[in-house]
């Protein structure tokens, strides 16, 4: 191991698509590299060195501690949300964390370089707390006198998808194509490998190089793209170039964005919100060329970035099914809430028929048929809460199942019915499986 290589990196949002990405790569160069986030999944989790720290609710004093600890000589951070919700808050996590931070870099008397995020653009152009937030960030830093390189990514490609880079996957799978005015906006990527490799540079400088002691470097390929330009370079990809589409009209986006921001509220992280398509409709652009003459990095083109791997077949089922997953769980939540309500409210003289007339006890099929329709709007809710959606498929999973040995014994003759009603309960509860194993968002 090199000395350049010797030096320990702390990457603090380790779990992220930008966070795992590096740390994976960094190590694989052989850097010693702490990856800390709130939660790793147990596929993300494969070393010791990954550590579950509540890093957002540190103190500075903690997180001086945790710097001297690990004996950090550069410190990454890649932590960031997209909007305001529940456990998202972008002025805590972008400015407040970050000054925290920088007090605790300063106590720690350790000669460490901080490599912060951020995001291409101008204070004039930023309009969402995401951007104004990432911008109060990066002036903090800046006014610090702290050793640092704010690196602003453009759009990231990388081997995993996440949020916005999962969406254009699904858009360039799908058979369906972006208003005229979005495919026009300029959006120019980067591959994540080349975010590493610029922090693999820098780790090679001494803190005190003054060349290098305060960067801000835009991270992108320097020829112009647009956000079609993008799309069509994965539709290569997928192979599906030559495929007729269907064109979407633009009230069509902003609708998605505001039910977006809905099932936000109920712990969902829709990729399509409100600050998405805002950042989305402003572009991505920036001048790569100070990056490029400092480090001597060439950055790959979306051709190489995109083109270099063709998509595989767990590719294609993820970018088909991507968009898809949201209808699952509302049409869901709709059939637990919306049967149990007919069953309690619309048609309850039916459905407590329906018992009387297969010699239920009469005292019973009051309670009963209360006490299912409340089972089935139960249901629903939990399904509709990101929380609780894993418990709410199970549950209905099972009295799925319930109902169908229950009907066989007691109402035989409802698997006969013309219109199949218990019939149709199998495929549903086939919905239920497919949806709690499409529930992982990493």
């Amino acid at each position: 191991m090199s000395d350049d290589a010797s030096h320990k990196i702390l990457v603090l949002g380790a779990s992220g698509l930008i966070g795992r990405t590096i740390t994976d790569d960094l190590r694989a160069r052989g850097f010693h590299v702490i990856g800390v986030a709130r939660h790793f999944t147990s596929a993300q989790k494969m070393s010791a060195a990954d550590l579950e720290l509540p890093v957002m609710s540190m103190d500075a004093a903690a997180l001086t501690q945790l710097l001297r600890t690990h004996e950090a000589d550069i410190v990454v951070n890649c932590l960031g949300v997209l909007q305001d919700g529940p456990g998202s808050d972008t002025r805590a996590v972008h400015r407040d964390f970050v000054a925290r931070l920088l007090q605790a870099v300063r106590d720690s008397h350790r000669a460490i370089r901080l490599v912060h995020i951020s995001i291409p653009g101008t204070d004039s152009e930023d309009r969402t707390a995401f951007s104004t937030t990432k911008r109060e960030a990066e002036r903090l830093i800046a006014a610090s006198g702290i050793a640092h390189a704010i690196l602003r990514p453009g759009f990231v490609i990388a081997p995993a998808a996440y949020g916005g880079s999962a969406m254009l996957r699904a858009l360039a799978a799908l058979p369906v194509d972006l208003p005229a005015d979005e495919a026009a906006t300029p959006f120019q990527p980067v591959a994540v490998e080349d975010i590493a490799a610029t922090i693999t540079w820098l780790a090679a400088r001494a803190v005190a190089d003054e060349a290098v002691r305060s960067v801000t470097w835009d991270l992108m390929q320097p020829q112009p793209i647009s956000l079609g330009g993008v799309l069509a370079q994965f539709r290569w990809s997928f192979g599906t170039a030559k495929h007729v589409r269907l064109p979407t009209a633009p009230f069509l986006i902003d609708l998605g964005a505001r039910l977006g921001d809905l099932t936000s509220r109920l712990g969902w992280m829709p990729p399509l919100r409100s600050n998405a398509i805002a950042e989305l409709r402003r572009g991505v652009t920036g001048d790569p060329s100070a990056w490029m003459a400092a480090t001597g990095i060439v950055p790959k083109t979306i051709a190489q970035a995109v083109g270099g791997r063709p998509a595989t077949i767990q590719d294609k089922w993820f970018a088909r099914l991507f968009l898809i997953k949201a209808l699952i769980f509302a049409s869901l939540v709709l059939f637990w809430v919306a049967s149990g309500f007919i069953a309690l409210v619309i048609s309850y003289d039916a459905a407590t028929g329906i018992l009387s007339a297969h010699h239920f006890p009469p005292a019973l099929v009051g309670p009963v048929t209360v006490l299912t329709s409340l089972m089935d709007m139960s249901i629903g809710v939990l399904i509709a809460f990101r929380r609780t959606a894993a418990f709410g498929l199970v549950a209905g999973i099972i009295a799925s199942l319930g109902y169908m040995a229950g009907s066989a014994i007691l109402t035989p003759d409802l698997w006969i019915e013309p219109l199949g009603a218990l019939v149709k309960t199998g495929p549903a509860i086939v919905l239920m499986l497919v949806a709690l194993l499409m529930l992982d968002n990493r």
